[in-house]
């Protein structure tokens, strides 16, 4: 009677012992997973100066997918030193956007991960492969218009002059034939896209530096037409929202300050312009 008393209570005390075990693994797990919603509800915050550059196409993307974000301007070379000397910074560059508990460098590993996230990179791998065939045309074009104020006073017209050709006769023939061709109301299938976002980035971008540059692109005027007045772009496209300006004398001493550069370092090549730090 003894032994079989001692067996139960000895039952009941491991059954006890395996219940909290088990109770603390399930408190443990939902403090993980509480966690884990916390960082992903959590806004994106942005790292940069305070321009365009390479971050505004990130401003572009998560203001179309509906996303709230913080940004963190450098106003001083010692700001980018401090974020360079935390450690988070891969490659020691910018942008930067601490999103779902990552530190994501590199623009186009941003721009991807947040499309992906946002179902604006297609329905599948073909699709995205055709959104990446527009979207690294695309981003040729912007480079030589985001590198272009820096360019030398001497140099300036031959420059644009070089800009809106290629635009004219390179890039934008492209997408006025895609949009003619399958009459879709978007670059990629038929659905809002990573590429009709960056496509009307940059037609905005080269209206900047000649404003009737889509005269000769009807499909184009009215795409461009069409995607402003989608809600989330519109509210994108008001006075006051995130959106940056172009670059102006002030923007341009605070990056160098920031970034260290100065003008006269960007040269012509092939059909980019190439940056040298």
């Amino acid at each position: 009677m003894f032994a079989l008393s001692s067996c139960i209570q000895g039952g009941q005390q491991e059954e006890s012992s395996s219940t909290s075990v088990l109770v603390r693994l399930f408190v443990l797990s939902c403090l993980s997973e509480n966690q884990e919603l916390r960082i992903m509800a959590a806004k994106p915050k942005l790292y940069y100066f305070d321009g365009r550059g390479r971050m505004e196409s990130v401003r572009w993307l998560l203001a179309a997918a509906g996303v709230e974000y913080e940004e963190v301007l450098f106003q001083t070379a010692e700001d980018f030193k401090n974020l360079i000397k935390s450690g988070k910074l891969m490659y020691d560059q910018v942008p930067m956007v601490e999103m779902d508990g990552m530190s994501i460098v590199q623009t186009r590993a941003i721009l991807k991960y947040i499309a992906t996230k946002y179902n604006l990179y297609g329905k599948d791998l073909k699709e995205r492969a055709i959104i990446d065939m527009y979207v690294e045309g695309m981003r040729d074009l912007n480079d030589m218009i985001m590198f272009f104020p820096f360019s030398l006073p001497e140099e300036k017209q031959k420059i644009l002059n070089y800009i809106l050709e290629r635009a004219t006769q390179r890039f934008f023939p492209v997408y006025e034939k895609t949009l003619k061709d399958h009459g879709k109301n978007y670059l990629v299938g038929n659905q809002l896209s990573w590429a009709d976002i960056h496509l009307l980035e940059l037609i905005l971008m080269v209206e900047e530096c000649k404003s009737d540059a889509l005269s000769a692109f009807p499909k184009l005027q009215e795409f461009k037409t069409r995607i402003s007045k989608l809600p989330r772009i519109q509210k994108f496209l008001q006075p006051g929202s995130p959106r940056k300006a172009p670059l102006n004398d002030a923007l341009y001493e605070t990056a160098k300050k920031t970034l260290n550069f100065d003008k006269g370092l960007f040269f012509k090549y092939s059909s980019t312009i190439i940056a040298k730090f």
